[in-house]
């Protein structure tokens, strides 16, 4: 039998119902700004009927209603599309922080015009021109010396600024980092109070959000991919491995690379193995400081070396006014105080390699003339060793030239004397040192008996780094030079001796070895030539390329960049416009629905009114 106080039940449910909706809608616009929100709507259902079909219901006409409740509050959601942004917030955060340091490296080039290294390097070349046609004049040479110190300056200012970038990167990967390692600890807590939520019925909606806004940031920072195939069991992964498995959270760690300038290495923290990520901020952040940074420091530092190197090959031969000779104009600081290199390299006591940066063979050589041999060079690589082949028809300056477009970090050149000199370039290894020879061997006949360099051919001959005194490799007569001190561009300084006696500035050649006659500034001439003359400054054939090759090359970096990171913004902008569309919080739908719901509830209430009026009938009229 049904009951007379149904109604009060049935109104009940209605009100409850209603008041749970205003609620909803109270929340949505109270969250209409706040990123990440989904929208949520309420699905009324009618309650379970009190009668249901069965041999021993009672004879009524029909089930017997019993009102409204609320079966879900659904949150507005498309998982595909968060998953597309999710996928490519990775390339957003990877281009917008290279643009970001990719931008301070130009800077660095983007000097005024005036005080440029370039601009400061031309005027010491011209210097050096002036010399030469006034070779007497003791104005000349101050004029070299000021030029030569603003120079030095120039170059260790730059260096200065790359580092203070590097310095900069450095730290930016330590914050990241943490940011990484608190969005997986703050989304597994999420994780662990989402499924107790779900185990007792309800929705953890806005706990949802919070996930997703999480995980969208996660995935700006690294690349990451979802799986969402267990419910109870949400899981992201990286690189194909697990950094967050439901409540379980994997931490990344620092830990200092003494091979890479000491900066921060990133690691996983359970197993202690080296993490590369493939995108996001985190990779960028390592790309360029651990590669474009490098190359920039590499660059400068090669062509410091090599300028310090050529002025002074060319001033220690020359004279002085007063006869001055074998005066170096900068001064050169050596790696090892070992005067055949030897170095303990992995410290433990003994001798185990030999650092030298430039050999230099004993024969003199004509760039035309065909070399009449065969035979393979083989040359220390990026990967390995590089072979080069060489034949009878070929000229000494085509070996030359195929060597240094072998990929070998090994350049050749034939100096002012026309003897054949190798030098080492910067290592593309980190493991390995910048400036160092590390192997040169030869098949055949052309760097043994042909540029008197090696002693034998073949590999009993071959010039091994990797032991002590490698330098007995070499034939006798040949010269070589040890490696320079790391990062020689922010130790360049003119000989304190020229300073003193700028008198002793060469500028003469002496005939057969005799001091150089007044008025004789072939020397100063010849040093000045160095500004246009090929002598392979990395990939650069001279000085002034080197300067027009690096900043057409942060130039392009910097275009790329900035293409790229429009490109992903653009992107990423209309994926946010397609969920703010589909789960954003429209004002006016809102305001519609509420005062649908404000007219059911004061149904609700004017309803119970009513059941309430009848029951006051039943309970205290009838009768009377």
């Amino acid at each position: 039998m049904q009951s007379a106080f149904q109604g009060i039940e049935m109104g009940k449910r209605s009100l409850f119902a209603h008041a749970r909706a205003l609620s909803t809608v109270g929340h949505n616009l109270s969250n209409a700004s706040t990123e990440g929100y989904s929208r949520q709507r309420v699905h009324f259902s009618a309650t379970e009927p009190l009668y249901r079909p069965d041999l021993a219901r009672a004879e009524t006409p029909g089930q017997i209603g019993q009102g409204v409740d609320i079966s879900r509050i659904e949150r507005v959601h498309d998982q595909l599309l968060q998953g597309r942004i999710v996928a490519n917030s990775a390339g957003e955060g990877y281009w917008q922080s290279r643009d970001k340091y990719i931008g301070q490296l130009e800077q660095v080039y983007n000097e005024p015009s005036e005080l440029s290294l370039r601009s400061r390097m031309d005027k010491f070349w011209d210097s050096w021109q002036e010399l030469s046609q006034y070779p007497e004049q003791m104005g000349a040479r101050q004029a070299i010396l000021e030029r030569a110190n603003s120079l030095g300056d120039g170059i260790k200012l730059r260096h200065q600024q790359l580092l203070q970038i590097g310095s900069v990167l450095d730290q930016d990967v330590k914050a990241t980092v943490d940011r990484v390692n608190q969005l997986t600890t703050n989304i597994g807590l999420l994780n662990m109070d989402i499924v107790r939520v779900k185990a007792e019925g309800d929705s953890p909606n806005d706990l949802m959000d919070k996930r997703d806004l999480l995980v969208t940031e996660l995935g700006s920072l690294v690349n990451i991919t979802i799986d969402e195939r267990d419910p109870d069991e949400y899981s992201i992964h990286t690189n194909g491995l697990h950094i967050v498995q439901g409540a379980i959270h994997r931490p990344f760690e620092l830990q200092t690379d003494l091979e890479n300038e000491g900066y921060s290495a990133v690691h996983w923290g359970d197993v202690k193995s080296r993490f590369y990520p493939d995108g996001g901020k985190l990779a960028s952040l390592l790309h360029v400081r651990d590669i474009d940074l490098r190359q920039e420091v590499q660059g400068l530092d090669n062509m410091a070396v090599n300028f310090i190197d050529l002025v002074n090959e060319v001033h220690t031969q020359s004279y002085g006014l007063g006869g001055q000779n074998n005066v170096d104009f900068f001064v050169e600081h050596a790696f090892v105080t070992n005067a055949n290199g030897n170095y303990d390299r992995n410290g433990d006591g003994q001798m185990d390699h030999s650092y030298v940066f430039r050999m230099t063979g004993s024969n003199a050589l004509d760039a035309k003339s065909q070399i009449g041999l065969r035979g393979t060079l083989t040359l220390s690589g990026p990967q390995g060793d590089v072979a080069v082949d060489y034949f009878p028809t070929d000229t000494v300056e085509d070996l030359i030239l195929r060597v240094n477009l072998s990929g070998a970090e090994v350049v050749a050149r034939l100096d002012r004397n026309n003897q054949l000199s190798l030098k080492g370039a910067p290592s593309a290894a980190l493991g390995q040192p910048d400036f160092v020879i590390r192997k040169v061997a030869d098949s055949g006949q052309f760097l043994v008996g042909y540029s008197g360099l090696l002693t034998t051919s073949g590999d009993a001959g071959a010039y091994q780094f990797n032991r002590q005194d490698a330098v007995s490799s070499l034939r006798t007569g040949s010269d070589f030079a040890v490696a320079p001190v790391a990062h020689p561009s922010g130790w360049i300084s003119v000989n304190q001796q020229l300073v003193k006696d700028p008198g002793a500035i060469a500028a003469a050649l002496g005939p057969n070895g005799k001091p150089g006659e007044a008025g004789d500034g072939r020397a100063a001439l010849e040093v000045a030539a160095l500004r246009q003359r090929s002598v392979m400054v990395g990939s650069s054939p001279s000085f002034d390329d080197y300067f027009s090759d690096r900043v057409v090359a942060i130039g392009l970096k910097g275009q790329e960049a900035e293409i790229s990171v429009k490109t992903h913004e653009l992107i990423m902008k209309n994926l946010r416009d397609m969920r703010e569309s589909y789960s954003g919080v429209n004002m006016d739908e809102e305001l519609a629905q509420m005062i649908k719901f404000q007219h059911g509830y004061n149904a609700a209430a004017r309803f119970i009114t009513t059941v309430d009026g009848m029951l006051d009938v039943i309970i205290n009229r009838m009768g009377v």
